[in-house]
């Protein structure tokens, strides 16, 4: 993502958000930046295409699809992330000959157009933040991996912000029977099958990690496969890239069990810089804090933020998890009490984590209503005299609830 105007920079963004800022994305990875960009009650301006209807002298009607660049009002946002496509829905605010004020439309967001936001509301540090990621020049490549057992294997994406399956792989390997001929001819058809598809969907032009995981020895099978087939083929980008891999254990071959995968040893220190490995770590620390009953972590809105509010979460250890949905709220209100949560923290001197549901540390943060804090030192009475509310903050706060055991 990059600015369209080179005199634009973060120095100098208007705070206030009433001047726009013109962004043009160029790769899929951009497009989710401008998902988590783009907030309820934003103004956005974009290229569309428009269905208009005229009238004729003679009362026949004629419609016509037409290009023009329409500003809404954004009311929803919604991200495809394996088609890597965008798509904004709100009311026009400003008419043009096509569209009368107070219509609605949606906007398809595309690679190398161009679009300008407003931030209404201003931009506060989380906005800032995300903007900065976006137009950030190294943005580092994205992991493969193929998570596979016998007959099936899902190949993905792992960037540093989001993980993205982009192929199944599934085939009928038969029973395991005398002799095994077989079962053996299914394996080979299915490694065959897996390895096709990798190259066709993942571009391995530049040289990028490829993680293999599984139980037993189907990784290690598969990777042997590919060795063979690059020697037969000749081909020493695929030789390469079989030699490169990582071979990891998994309990299974579905897409859940990359939780395991990150943070194994052979992940950790092939991927040690990247931003996803050190958020699945924090994770565990929290889920262990929280086995271990130790007063150091917490989740769920109210005690979180009794923790902050008390300078728990401060220098020397304190980390603040949150998902990135409560700034996505159509509650301005809601977004601002935790943007000044996260405020507070970092002026502490604790860590701000906003973490992605499109990532596997994300939705196990998911699991716990989307907040939680690892202290400085122990509390032990967060949640007492809380009573269960009803309300809760929007987009996640059903599942937000307090709490401080894992059983």
């Amino acid at each position: 993502m990059r600015f369209t105007n080179p005199k634009h920079s973060l120095s100098t963004l208007d705070p206030s958000g009433e001047s726009p800022v013109s962004l043009l994305p160029t790769t899929p990875e951009d497009m989710w930046h401008a998902h988590n960009l783009i907030a309820p009650s934003d103004l956005l301006r974009a290229h569309a295409i428009r269905k208009v209807v005229t009238t004729g002298s003679t009362g026949s009607t004629t419609s016509d699809r037409v290009h023009t660049d329409l500003t809404i009002r954004v009311q929803s946002v919604f991200f495809d992330p394996a088609a890597s496509s965008l798509h904004v829905s709100g009311t026009v605010c400003q008419e043009n000959q096509y569209v009368s004020l107070g219509q609605h439309h949606t906007l398809d967001l595309e690679l190398n157009r161009p679009f300008q936001l407003w931030k209404r509301s201003g931009w506060d540090s989380v906005a800032l933040k995300m903007l900065e990621e976006a137009v950030a020049e190294d943005t580092g490549e994205a992991m493969c991996a193929v998570v596979m057992q016998e007959g099936l294997a899902n190949i993905c994406l792992i960037t540093e912000f989001q993980t993205v399956v982009k192929q199944r792989v599934e085939s009928n390997i038969p029973k395991k029977r005398a002799g095994g001929s077989a079962s053996q001819g299914g394996m080979t058809s299915f490694y065959e099958k897996t390895l096709s598809t990798l190259l066709r969907t993942v571009d391995f032009s530049t040289p990028r990690p490829l993680l293999l995981a599984s139980p037993g020895f189907v990784a290690q099978d598969f990777r042997g496969y590919m060795q063979s087939e690059g020697q037969k083929r000749t081909d020493k980008k695929l030789q390469r890239i079989a030699k490169d891999a990582v071979v990891v254990h998994s309990s299974t071959g579905y897409v859940h069990s990359l939780n395991e995968v990150l943070k194994s040893p052979e992940v950790q220190a092939t991927m040690r810089d990247k931003r996803f490995t050190g958020e699945t770590s924090l994770m565990d620390q929290l889920y262990d804090r929280l086995r271990n009953d130790d007063g150091r972590a917490w989740y769920g809105a109210k005690p979180v933020e009794r923790a902050v509010k008390e300078g728990a979460v401060g220098r020397g250890g304190g980390v603040l998890l949150i998902n990135n949905k409560f700034f996505r709220s159509l509650d301005i209100k809601t977004r601002k009490r935790f943007v000044a949560l996260v405020d507070k923290v970092k002026e502490d001197g604790g860590e701000a984590r906003v973490l992605s549901s499109d990532h596997e540390s994300g939705q196990r943060l998911d699991a716990l209503g989307g907040i939680a804090a690892i202290l400085t030192y122990p509390i032990y009475d967060l949640d007492e005299d809380e009573v269960e509310e009803s309300e809760g903050v929007e987009g996640g706060n059903e599942a937000a609830e307090e709490g401080a055991m894992i059983i």
